[in-house]
């Protein structure tokens, strides 16, 4: 196959390529010009292709040139500039594979309902691929009540979004023991509720209250 010819003469390992068959077999059978064309450009953006982002980009590359451009536009009209558009795309190409309905809605939620420039996400894309119905609004629920009661400061950190499950609950739910069975309690039927909403809509409105949108379909979310 060309395609494949194609990675690994510019130094993509065989496990990557063989990634790539497994995961996302229509794209090794793009137009060859314009699968070379996609492996340039993102060689011209520095990834390296020792590293599956390589592939990533190459496939988010390969996407409708109408589908891109309009998810440049979303960026945009999101305040980022086109410039700021390909720099979150070299942290984490993911955030050009997401749809355009989870872009706006992950947007919407940090922007519109927890008061975040829409910087921060540039500066942490990876958050666009976040799950919003399992882990973002559980989570803003716990942080919200924490500041409720003075136990942390206000502000608009990723971090507590980025971490794993376990640290967490551990670090923003156990940490703080007089209020800890009361915490995971919130936590653990926040998500609960949050998640059987969000397989029939999509939930956005005030933080701390949900408006119910039905959706016609759901993409699947990093967890």
């Amino acid at each position: 196959m060309i395609s494949s010819k194609v990675l690994l003469e510019n130094g993509v390992p065989e496990s990557k390529v063989a990634m790539v068959l497994r995961s996302w077999a229509s794209v090794l059978v793009a137009d060859p010009p314009l699968f070379k064309n996609a492996v340039e450009e993102v060689k011209e953006l520095r990834f390296h292709p020792n590293k599956t982002t390589f592939v990533i980009a190459v496939c988010a590359k390969l996407s409708r040139n109408s589908l891109w451009e309009r998810k440049i536009y979303l960026y945009k009209k999101w305040g980022w500039s086109e410039k700021i558009v390909v720099s979150a795309f070299k942290k984490h190409p993911w955030c050009m594979l997401a749809s355009e309905d989870k872009i706006e809605a992950m947007m919407e939620f940090f922007v519109n309902r927890l008061g975040w420039e829409s910087m921060v996400l540039a500066k942490y894309p990876a958050l666009i691929l976040m799950s919003l119905e399992k882990r973002v609004i559980p989570r803003a629920f716990v942080l919200k009540f924490l500041r409720s009661k003075g136990l942390i400061k206000d502000g608009n950190s990723a971090v507590p979004f980025l971490v794993s499950e376990n640290k967490f609950v551990k670090k923003y739910v156990n940490f703080f023991e007089e209020e800890a069975s009361q915490l995971l309690k919130l936590y653990e039927e926040k998500r609960a509720r949050v998640h059987s909403l969000g397989k029939r809509m999509s939930i956005v409105n005030k933080f701390g209250q949900t408006v119910c949108v039905h959706k016609k379909e759901k993409q699947k979310e990093q967890a």
